[in-house]
């Protein structure tokens, strides 16, 4: 076996480990839902509708991929239960499809830009400042020069663990004093990346300001301080979810696509919950492609996120 596949291997063992109870969730609602029945029929579907449901994809995601699979099943006359699963992957894919969701891994290819400037935004708790560390070990890894910036400057406890991830990973972090002006922060962090032909920045930002407006002018502000040194940055606005929260993961989109321009999507701590049926709904919720999914603590447990794989691995 090639090195190359003995990596593929591996990290599609991480992804079936980390999707495990999602798919023993939804294996056994599935199950239940065809228990007794060798063709799919309108109690099938209504079966079909509260599993995915109840598997946190979200109503209006469901309701489309019901209306898929009504079409299939019209089309083709008569559809076995045991073709299920199959017809499942192929809607699910095609819709996540639909939403853009295959990205380039910009860990394997060239950049866009440099230095490519990437802000990270999310409310606290979610793994954000962890995901910018193993965002980080991944570039490094790479070969990518990359500088980090502590502009959540509101929480002492973020600076410290951005340069704990800063000093795992190999990386320089630009910090000012706990309550410096955070638009200061990123100025500083872009300008030395440049002077020091950095590859990627990585900027963290506030996990929590008192209400949507003061998010989006912080937000806005830190963006336009970074374009005084590039004027294109920030070259990719990433927003951190927490995939075990479920229902509230949306809420939590809802909230920063109001306050800014998100371009791209992490959905962490996938591996501790039955609830990964949350990527499927936020993809196509809010149009944003997914970039990286999180499946564990250690510093190798971000994935580019690849929706066939994910499919697969979530209902095979």
């Amino acid at each position: 076996m090639g090195l190359f596949n003995f990596f593929n291997k591996e990290k599609k063992e991480v992804l079936d480990q980390g999707l495990s109870k999602t798919k023993e969730s939804v294996f056994s609602k599935l199950t239940r839902a065809v228990a007794g029945k060798s063709k799919v029929d309108d109690e099938v579907l209504d079966n079909l509708e509260e599993v995915l449901i109840t598997s946190d994809v979200g109503v209006e995601t469901t309701l489309r991929i019901i209306e898929r699979i009504e079409q299939r099943v019209s089309r083709d006359k008569y559809v076995n239960t045991s073709e299920l699963n199959g017809i499942l992957k192929d809607e699910i894919a095609a819709l996540l499809g639909e939403n853009n969701s295959d990205m380039p891994n910009d860990f394997d290819g060239v950049l866009p830009q440099t230095p490519y400037v990437i802000m990270v935004v999310g409310v606290n708790g979610v793994g954000k400042t962890t995901t910018i560390g193993k965002l980080a070990h991944q570039f490094t890894k790479a070969g990518k020069k990359v500088y980090l910036g502590a502009a959540d400057t509101f929480r002492a406890a973020a600076v410290d663990q951005l340069v704990i991830w800063g000093e795992r990973a190999g990386v320089p972090v630009i910090k000012q004093k706990m309550g410096a002006d955070p638009a200061s922060v990123a100025y500083d962090t872009i300008a030395s990346a440049k002077a020091n032909n950095a590859d990627v920045v990585i900027i963290d930002t506030a996990g929590r300001l008192h209400n949507k407006i003061n998010l989006m002018n912080e937000l806005t502000k830190i963006k336009n301080v970074m374009q005084k040194v590039i004027p294109e940055a920030p070259h990719e606005v990433l927003l951190v979810l927490d995939g075990s929260t479920g229902q509230n993961a949306f809420e939590q989109a809802k909230q920063f696509t109001l306050a800014t321009d998100v371009t791209a999507l992490a959905i962490t701590k996938l591996d501790g919950t039955a609830k990964g049926g949350v990527v499927i709904g936020i993809s196509d919720q809010f149009k944003i492609p997914v970039k990286y999914i999180g499946l564990g603590e250690g510093i190798e447990d971000l994935q580019v996120f690849d929706r066939t794989k994910f499919v697969e691995s979530l209902f095979s």
